[in-house]
């Protein structure tokens, strides 16, 4: 994988293991942050969620003006918890068969654990795919590491609340 194509992302959480994968996965709508930047719902009512298991799918249901929809924005690759999650992840604006892969591993590190995201799979995309809104290359990839590493802090954030 070229440098170019990988965004990662570290965060220190004040939990062990296995309560930063439970958070991070059961309690997604409440770190995840919300708006138009990282929400596909933008300003509407919604919900983000995990369907826990291999095979399960990340997907946000919100609001329209004729009832309600349903993204699915990833399809769970790997399950094992309290130390790795992986999914295939599709932006909104993703065709059929275009996806890239999330990476998160939870690693033990003195009294908490050490959360790295790695996001890639971007060299598959044309340069002027919509997802990347006008930047390529390196350019991009900080774009998107800076994306992550805002809903990174929020997970963090809801842990020091919930503890």
């Amino acid at each position: 994988m070229a440098a170019s194509d990988v965004a990662t992302v570290t965060v220190f959480v004040q939990a062990p293991p296995s309560l930063a994968f439970q958070v991070f996965t059961e309690e997604v709508d409440a770190w995840w942050r919300t708006g138009p930047r990282f929400r596909i719902g933008r300003r509407r009512a919604g919900r983000l969620a995990f369907e826990g298991g291999v095979g399960g799918r990340l997907f946000e249901t919100y609001e329209t003006q004729g009832g309600s929809r349903t993204h699915e924005s990833g399809k769970i690759t790997v399950w094992e918890p309290p130390r790795r999650l992986s999914f295939e992840w599709r932006g909104v604006n993703f065709k059929a068969g275009e996806i890239t892969l999330v990476e998160i591993v939870f690693e033990p590190v003195g009294e908490g654990t050490r959360v790295t995201l790695r996001h890639s799979g971007w060299a598959g995309l044309r340069d002027d795919h919509p997802v990347r809104h006008g930047k390529v290359g390196a350019e991009f990839i900080r774009e998107i590491g800076m994306w992550w590493a805002a809903l990174l802090s929020g997970l963090r954030e809801h842990l020091s609340l919930s503890n």
